[in-house]
């Protein structure tokens, strides 16, 4: 297959949304991550437009973090610590998110970025962690402050790959996750209390979802690594690529 990369390729970043402020905010550690691995970051505001518009601007795509999925979106129940819902970003990634993925086009979810996922793939989410999985483990520290923990990477997965290490210890700072796993996406990693904390689609080129903040750990090489395979698969024509014979090439990566 005779491939033509492209350099260097578009990534859309999705942002936050502060309506009290007026003001959209992006963390400025996703833009860091796809500057410094060869892609150009452009900052996508959650606001109505046609995702098929959007896409065809973009190579690649990056779900950020931020508040919870309002739960009407995947038949969920109210719940006292569900905080910060925007409708409004809810709508704009979960209908950006259903085609992205239908056109194969390469996806990297990342926290909440990993439950737009899910539940635009008909997943659903457990509303609050501590009440079904206790405190041994904290996924995020009181006052809403991030924790380290470590993962267990399946050494089988496309993500053990790419990081080339089976246990990592990563950032985490949430308080859902996946409840049920939608059709086509496979579990690759987990907590030491049986948490998810990584899925990858099994008839998609490049499409991974990550329960931890990679780019809250840039200086690790292998954290650093999942951007630079995200930029590796948006280099390339995605209607050329068949999801069964994609291989990434981690030589050179500094994978541990």
């Amino acid at each position: 297959m005779n491939l033509k990369p492209m350099t260097p390729p578009i990534i859309g970043i999705t942002t936050y949304n502060y309506k009290p402020t007026g003001n959209f905010y992006s963390p400025a550690g996703y833009t860091q991550a796809v500057q410094s691995a060869g892609g150009i970051p452009i900052l996508l505001p959650p606001v109505q437009s046609d995702p098929a518009v959007l896409l065809n601007q973009l190579d690649g795509l990056i779900f950020t973090g931020g508040g919870d999925i309002d739960p009407d979106f995947y038949n969920g129940s109210p719940h006292p610590t569900i905080y910060g819902t925007d409708p409004e970003r809810d709508q704009a990634e979960l209908a950006l998110a259903k085609l992205a993925l239908a056109k194969h086009k390469p996806v990297l979810g990342i926290c909440r970025g990993l439950e737009v996922l899910m539940v635009a793939s008909g997943g659903d989410l457990v509303p609050h962690l501590p009440e079904e999985f206790g405190e041994a483990i904290l996924h995020r520290e009181e006052m809403l402050k991030p924790s380290q923990h470590t993962v267990r990477i399946y050494a089988d997965s496309q993500l053990s790959q790419i990081m080339g290490k089976e246990e990592l210890t990563v950032v985490s700072w949430h308080h859902q996750t996946v409840r049920t796993i939608p059709y086509g996406w496979q579990i690759v990693a987990k907590a030491e209390d049986g948490l998810i904390e990584a899925l990858e689609h099994k008839q998609h080129p490049f499409a991974i979802a990550l329960q931890w903040h990679p780019e809250l750990s840039l200086p690790d090489s292998r954290h650093f690594s999942i951007f630079q395979a995200l930029i590796q698969a948006a280099s390339f024509d995605q209607d050329a690529l068949n999801p069964n014979s994609f291989h990434l090439q981690t030589t050179g990566w500094g994978c541990g």
